[in-house]
């Protein structure tokens, strides 16, 4: 099987981990700030960098995870006669899909409120640990998709 997957597919597999480590990042270590901001009153400035970060570097490396994963598929060897990825295999299919819902919760959700929360919206903190919760459970599922395989 190794023989399917050469210098290409590596070089995809490395750029895709180091994106999924920047873009999930967030889920572990903004709660643990926004707990310790809590504690001291600042909850708006760290929104204000939360926001900025997820504009900036966490949603564009959530982009280049999703890039780097579809070169990979399109970069495993369907000549070697072993079982590469595909979109014919359930897995792919459902790790895109999910991929794109990310997408949607982090732009359309998690952004927005991070935003509000900095210009002074103490509702929208909710909206960001609900958003939050709901990229949680998404990254899992994807992690078991990865991990596991189902269909293939």
């Amino acid at each position: 099987m190794s023989a399917a997957f050469g210098g290409m597919y590596k070089v995809m597999l490395l750029l895709h981990l180091a994106a999924v480590v920047a873009a999930f990042a967030p889920l572990i270590i903004h709660p643990l700030l926004g707990a310790q901001a809590k504690a001291d009153g600042s909850t708006t400035k760290l929104a204000g960098y939360m926001a900025a970060n997820t504009r900036r570097v966490h949603f564009p490396a959530l982009i280049l995870a999703g890039v780097f994963g579809l070169g990979m598929i399109f970069s495993s060897d369907p000549g070697s006669g072993d079982n590469v990825w595909g979109f014919d295999q359930t897995w792919v299919s459902l790790a895109l899909l999910v991929w794109i819902a990310l997408c949607g919760v982090v732009s359309g959700l998690i952004g927005p409120a991070e935003r509000k929360y900095a210009a002074g919206d103490a509702d929208a903190e909710r909206k960001v640990a609900l958003g939050g919760q709901i990229a949680t459970v998404l990254f899992l599922v994807m992690l078991y998709l990865m991990i596991w395989k189902p269909g293939f």
